[in-house]
């Protein structure tokens, strides 16, 4: 998908950036295509939490999402985990506290063994995706990423449950 057919997707869906048009007099650049295509997940994603529900037709809506989305995909076992340690990967990324705002996790525990259980998930995909590959390197060094994540996610935990009063330290 070209970058401008990534623009014009955006535009159908009201969605578009503004483009200075002093920087960009022609409209978006090749460069450009990342960013919009970030964009172009962003109002997807927005478009699809707007429309499902937590409720029975939540299911009902979250099912032909996914349908959609396996249809697109296709069967192989390869492409769609690629896809999903991917999104987690993005998931993590995008649940971290912004640059401007130090890191606190002793602050927002919940937050960091989010960050923690995505990344714990995008890596036992990786692990067995390596494994399934015979890279056994590979496989290796997703495991132990994995089980570092896992530790944090059990860390972020308990501290979330000694401040909420449910444990002692």
């Amino acid at each position: 998908m070209g970058v401008n057919q990534v623009y014009s997707a955006l535009v159908a869906m009201r969605a578009a950036p503004v483009m200075d048009p002093e920087s960009r007099p022609d409209g978006p650049r090749p460069d450009d295509r990342l960013g919009l295509l970030g964009a172009l997940l962003a109002a997807v994603e927005l478009e699809i939490s707007a429309v499902t529900r937590i409720d029975d037709e939540f299911y009902q809506g979250f099912a032909a999402v996914a349908g959609g989305w396996a249809e697109t995909v296709g069967a192989a076992a390869t492409l769609p985990s690629l896809l999903i340690i991917n999104r987690l990967q993005r998931t993590a990324v995008q649940m971290m506290p912004p640059e401007d705002e130090p890191e606190d996790e002793e602050e927002r525990p919940g937050q960091a063994a989010s960050v923690a259980a995505a990344m714990a998930g995008a890596d036992l995909l990786a692990t067995q995706l390596a494994a399934d590959h015979g890279s056994r390197e590979r496989a290796r060094l997703s495991s132990n990423r994995g089980e570092g994540s896992l530790a944090n996610l059990v860390m972020g935990m308990h501290v979330l449950r000694v401040n909420l009063g449910d444990v002692e330290d």
